[in-house]
């Protein structure tokens, strides 16, 4: 296996800088203290910089979602935050271009597991391990869902469907090698089928994914809860089961896979990065800010609001559970010929 590829992420790079507060440590130390303590004083606080937010992959989707929430949640407390996106193949387009990026704390990146399965799908260049891992903050179960007039009108209709012939039943989802398709591979590979012989249709950004599905390109898509949920409520689309290992506070009538016989359960994660070469002060002071945020009272109101699970770890905690997800992802990759 290249280590390179698939190894964890190198907290070393960011250690050989010397502890030393510099401009932009106390540039960003300044923003926490003021705005995380006291009542925030303005765009000044950054010495006329502020904080930038990649969220890499197309508008509409997860890590959209939630850079904008987190842009949200840090207003009141730093200060402006810019979200921008940068969309392509799982995330590793934004992250080739954002390891080019100088050390600079006040650059970050969504990240999270279908990031970690994009990369070895895509045999990227680029790893997590060409940045400062920070925190991991969300995580999300999937949804599997047909159009509101689909003749599917369960999960063991869509089941029994894919028994008869895997290849003409199409599924929308995201990035090839995401939890998506992870997870569309793993109910093929529980009925008896070959994961590798699913028909998955790959997309950017949840917008395209839900386009393909109502414009009929598709007989069913899988998406995070808190990317389908607004569709499912408008009536636009019908859930037909979960990946979660029990039913959902927000989708108490939706059955789990489990429930139906399909032995199958996955959830996805979603966490900050930051350049490599930034200074331990540096990762210290944006770890800190990023903590107290998943701690504050409207944070707390997001998850609730978008059916998210708290999932905050930071620190050499986090550094430990993405070395382990990369290996965990490399071993389901390979056994639904993926990689």
């Amino acid at each position: 296996m290249d280590q390179r590829r698939s190894g964890p992420v190198r907290r070393a790079r960011s250690r050989r800088v010397a502890p030393v507060v510099t401009a932009a440590v106390a540039t960003v130390a300044l923003l926490v203290t003021q705005g995380l303590g006291q009542r925030p004083e303005g765009l000044h606080a950054l010495e006329g910089r502020q904080l930038r937010l990649m969220a890499p992959a197309a508008p509409g989707g997860g890590w959209d979602q939630t850079s904008r929430e987190i842009q949200t949640a840090l207003r009141d407390r730093i200060g402006r935050v810019e979200v921008y996106n940068v969309d392509g193949a799982g995330g590793t387009v934004g992250l080739s271009q954002y390891a080019q990026l100088p050390a600079d704390p006040t650059e970050l990146m969504v990240t999270g597991l279908i990031m970690v399965g994009a990369i070895q799908t895509n045999h990227s260049p680029v790893t997590l391990a060409e940045t400062t891992p920070l925190a991991r903050l969300t995580t999300d179960y999937e949804v599997v869902v047909v159009p509101a007039d689909s003749p599917l009108r369960g999960i063991d209709d869509l089941v029994t469907a894919m028994r008869t012939d895997l290849r003409s039943v199409s599924i929308a989802g995201g990035s090839a090698g995401g939890v998506e398709q992870i997870l569309a591979g793993l109910i093929a590979d529980e009925i008896g089928k070959n994961p590798s012989k699913v028909n998955y249709i790959a997309h950017s950004g949840g917008g395209e994914m839900l386009t393909t599905l109502l414009s009929g390109r598709s007989d069913a898509a899988i998406s995070g809860l808190s990317e389908i949920l607004p569709q499912i409520e408008a009536g636009r689309v019908r859930p037909l089961a979960v990946s979660s290992a029990e039913r959902l506070p927000t989708l108490p009538d939706v059955p789990t896979l489990r429930e139906r016989g399909v032995d199958v359960e996955l959830s996805n994660w979603r966490g900050i990065v930051a350049p490599a070469g930034i200074s331990a002060e540096e990762e210290r002071v944006l770890e800190d800010m990023l903590m107290r945020m998943a701690r504050s009272p409207r944070w707390q109101e997001t998850l609730r609001r978008r059916g998210w699970g708290d999932a905050a770890l930071a620190g050499p905690e986090f550094e430990r559970f993405l070395a382990s997800e990369q290996r965990r992802i490399g071993r389901v990759l390979e056994k639904l010929d993926l990689r």
